[in-house]
């Protein structure tokens, strides 16, 4: 039977979708919207009718009905921790999306919320595959100084094992056997340690935490941020963790062709930035390789800032030591999506049913 499935992937700064008849790819467009547009939009939310209509133009461009479609599948997060896998798209885990119960207001949600519109509108399936919160973390990669404050996992997961099940395909190796550091590096740069299949460590990228990327603040002293907020606000601090930091803050835009001419040119404030979130990659990526007690058969990086050579030239110089270094520019996103569902359809692998309750509920045998 051949299946026809629309891929719904909104990133910090783009609109994906491509489309799919069973493993064939009938046309893939991606819509870049620089931070000025999307910052129009008070709430991630709020960008549910834009990108609504951004998908619509698309398929009409490719003379394309969505009735003719059959399953939608959208990229999502900031629900509930979930285990990797596919799941199923229904009410609860769309009113959880929307909700942000998971407490991670990430563009990535959206694709669940688009999927399930279409889906609804269509009477059609719709599923998600490895959302930004997929938690496998273990117990010391959760506890923080602060009673009742914990770190989930909050990171680019979908195209970061697509990513390292790939390589470890190539090196004629199972995922479950390897141990990899898998930096995806785009609008968001998100850096975890894989130790035999599973992400148990990185950094919470639209959370505040790590390098700073073209739309975040990434990792700030406290003192110092607290110093801030006094003469600004805490919306302001969460705008600028997601998409209002870094570059957007920097510079007025999250377009890092703009900002990488300015590299080219000489420009020194921009060859300041960029070096320096090329140096803070560099950091977390120790961070990962500690994490590992040193054993990595690979580093990998992805995400489409790595169509930048001086980004691998930058890491290779100061990390280079560690594992070899392996680049995948773009993603793996819309075929690990595409291909994940469709062995749901062809029953040759079964989706789960989105819980509502978080993996993880507390540590074991201890109490704060």
């Amino acid at each position: 039977m051949n299946y026809k499935l629309l891929i719904i992937n909104p990133g910090s700064t783009s609109t994906k979708v491509s489309l799919f008849e069973n493993e064939k790819s009938l046309f893939e467009k991606s819509l870049f919207h620089d931070a000025p547009i999307l910052l129009q939009y008070p709430h991630v939310n709020d960008q549910m009718p834009f990108r609504y209509q951004v998908i619509l133009d698309m398929l009409k461009d490719e003379g394309v009905d969505p009735a003719e479609i059959d399953v939608y599948v959208g990229r999502g997060g900031s629900a509930c921790t979930q285990p990797g896998g596919v799941t199923r798209i229904d009410q609860r885990l769309y009113d959880d999306t929307v909700a942000a119960v998971g407490g991670s207001e990430h563009p990535a949600k959206l694709g669940v919320m688009l999927a399930w519109k279409f889906a609804q509108e269509y009477n059609k399936p719709a599923y998600t595959l490895n959302p930004t919160n997929v938690d496998e973390y273990g117990d010391l990669a959760r506890l923080t100084g602060i009673r009742g404050v914990y770190r989930v996992s909050h990171s680019h997961v979908l195209n970061q094992k697509a990513v390292a099940e790939a390589h470890a395909e190539k090196l004629g190796r199972r995922y479950g056997d390897c141990n990899f550091i898998v930096g995806h590096i785009d609008g968001g740069i998100t850096v975890s340690a894989h130790d035999h299949g599973r992400m148990v460590d990185g950094n919470m990228g639209a959370d505040g935490e790590g390098a700073f990327t073209p739309t975040r603040i990434g990792s700030v002293p406290v003192l110092a941020l607290l110093d801030y907020i006094d003469s600004h606000s805490v919306e302001d601090v969460r705008l600028k963790c997601s998409r209002a930091g870094g570059f957007v803050s920097l510079f007025g835009t999250s377009d890092a062709d703009t900002i990488h001419a300015l590299v080219d040119q000489g420009d020194k404030k921009a060859t300041l930035v960029w070096h320096t979130m090329i140096y803070q990659i560099c950091k977390m990526i120790g961070e990962m390789s500690a994490v590992l007690c040193g054993q990595v058969d690979g580093i990998l990086l992805t995400g489409g800032l790595m169509r930048f050579g001086d980004i691998t030239e930058g890491i290779q110089r100061r990390c280079g030591w560690i594992a070899p270094i392996t680049v995948y520019p773009g993603e793996m996103e819309q075929e690990a999506l595409a291909w994940a569902v469709l062995k749901v359809l062809r029953g040759q692998a079964t989706a789960m049913t989105y819980s509502g309750k978080n993996v993880w509920n507390g540590f074991e045998g201890v109490t704060f």
